[in-house]
């Protein structure tokens, strides 16, 4: 049997970072994946699949990865379900990532003012 999933995508939300009870870090995050194929408006649609990452994978991508950024996530598809607290059953479908590659650079800050421009740079 097999179960991969390869997505290139944008992250629509900073990465969230947390530890469980024993200590394992785990991040989560959502990716903005366009459909290959236009609809009937011409227009382009896009899926926005939840992430999941665990361990080191986990810390290097809350350190490293913000809203915005271009991806790619190799994993394993996951359906879990759970109970809400008013009782009901509900499933999640999830991406479980064993891979992240990034895909740009990081968006630099503008730089200051005084940094911007030297007076021999003025054009008057």
């Amino acid at each position: 049997m097999l179960n991969t999933v390869i997505l290139i995508g944008r992250l629509t939300r900073n990465p969230e970072l947390r530890y469980t009870g024993g200590g394992t870090a785990v991040a989560s995050f959502a990716l903005a994946v366009d459909r290959p194929f236009n609809n009937q408006q011409g227009e382009r649609e896009t899926d926005f699949i939840d992430i999941v990452c665990w361990r080191q994978l986990a810390e290097q991508v809350s350190q490293h990865l913000t809203k915005g950024r271009l991806v790619a996530v190799e994993g394993r598809l996951q359906i879990r379900s759970y109970e809400t607290q008013d009782g009901q059953r509900r499933k999640v479908a999830e991406v479980v990532a064993n891979a992240v590659r990034f895909l740009d650079r990081p968006r630099t800050a503008a730089p200051a003012e005084s940094e911007a421009a030297d007076e021999d740079d003025v054009p008057f």
